[in-house]
C-alpha cells in the first residue's frame, strides 16, 4: 500500500502527547485516519513521545514510515504532558491545531464537531465532559472540586470540566507560542489569550488500555500550577498572613518593653 504523501501545508494538525501507550497506538492511528480523512482536507498528526519506557517510540516510528502524515517528536526523558503539548504547538503547521490524549478517552470522532465549529468562525472549540466512564468516585470528586475551585479564584474564565482536548485556530496557537512559562497550565493559557470560544459537549470514554497517566500526585502538581499561574489569591494570603505575624511580633515587642520597664521601676 502506497504511503499518503506528506502535505506541504496541512489544514489540520493533531498534537498527541504519548507516554507508555503501546497498547493504544495502533487503534488510535486507525480511528484518527478514518476521522480526519472524512474531512476531505490535508492533515498531519504530531506524536510527542514523552520519555516512554515501553515500545511506544518503536511503534510511532513504524507508523511514520507507513504514513507520511505521522510526525514523531522524541523527548530524551519524561518532561510532562503540558511541556509535550507545548512542543507539539511549536512544530504544528496546520491552520487549526487539535490537542487530544492518546488513551482514546478523547474520542477522535468528536474532532468533526470541533472542526464544524471552527468552520462556523469560532477560534477555539473546547471539549466539555458531560460524563466520565471508568474513573473512581475519588477521581471524579477531586476533578470536580478542582475545576470549581480554579473557576472561583482564577482571574480568567476557565470553563468547567474542560481538559486539554480542544481545537485552536492558528492565530490562537501563535499567541500561545509566545508564552514560555516553565510550569504550564495549557487549558488556562488557552482561555487567557481570549479569541472567540465555544464548548463542545461529549461523554469521556474509559481508557482503552493501560493505566492512568495522571495519578493523584500529578493532579496536585497540575492544580498547583493552575492556581499559582491564574490567581492572586495565594499571593494575597501570603501577604495577609505576613501582616498578621508582623503585627503579632510587633505587639510582642511592645509587651516585652513594657514588662522590662515595669521591672526596672519596681
Amino acid at each position: 500500500m502506497k504511503s499518503p504523501e506528506t502535505p506541504e501545508h496541512p489544514v489540520f494538525s493533531v498534537v498527541i502527547p504519548v507516554w507508555n501507550e503501546q497498547e493504544v497506538l495502533p487503534v488510535l492511528h486507525q480511528r484518527l485516519v478514518q476521522t480526519m480523512d472524512s474531512t476531505g482536507e490535508r492533515w498531519e498528526v504530531i506524536f510527542i513521545n514523552d520519555g516512554s519506557k515501553d515500545r511506544s517510540l518503536e511503534l510511532l516510528i513504524a507508523l511514520s514510515q507507513q504514513d507520511a502524515r505521522v510526525k514523531v517528536l522524541n523527548f530524551s526523558r519524561n518532561f510532562g504532558h503540558q511541556i509535550a503539548i507545548t512542543a507539539g504547538f511549536d512544530y504544528a503547521d496546520g491552520d487549526a491545531v487539535i490537542v487530544m490524549d492518546a488513551d482514546l478517552q478523547d474520542p477522535p470522532e468528536v474532532l468533526l464537531r470541533m472542526i464544524g465549529k471552527w468552520r462556523e468562525g469560532y477560534e477555539v472549540a473546547y471539549a466539555v465532559r458531560t460524563k466520565r466512564e471508568g474513573e473512581t468516585k475519588f477521581k471524579l470528586w477531586t476533578a470536580s472540586a478542582f475545576y470549581r475551585l480554579i473557576r472561583y479564584i482564577a482571574d480568567v474564565d476557565i470553563p468547567l470540566d474542560a481538559g486539554d482536548f480542544r481545537l485552536m485556530d492558528r492565530k490562537v496557537v501563535l499567541a500561545m507560542r509566545r508564552l514560555r512559562e516553565k510550569n504550564r497550565f495549557m487549558r488556562g493559557l488557552s482561555s487567557w489569550v481570549g479569541f472567540k470560544q465555544i464548548a463542545v459537549e461529549y461523554e469521556r470514554a474509559a481508557r482503552y488500555a493501560g493505566e492512568t497517566k495522571y495519578p493523584f500526585r500529578k493532579m496536585l502538581h497540575l492544580a498547583n500550577n493552575a492556581i499559582t499561574s491564574f490567581s492572586h489569591v495565594p499571593l494575597q494570603l501570603a501577604m495577609y498572613t505576613g501582616f498578621v505575624f508582623a503585627g503579632i511580633a510587633g505587639l510582642g515587642i511592645v509587651i516585652a518593653i513594657v514588662l522590662r520597664l515595669l521591672d526596672m521601676t519596681l
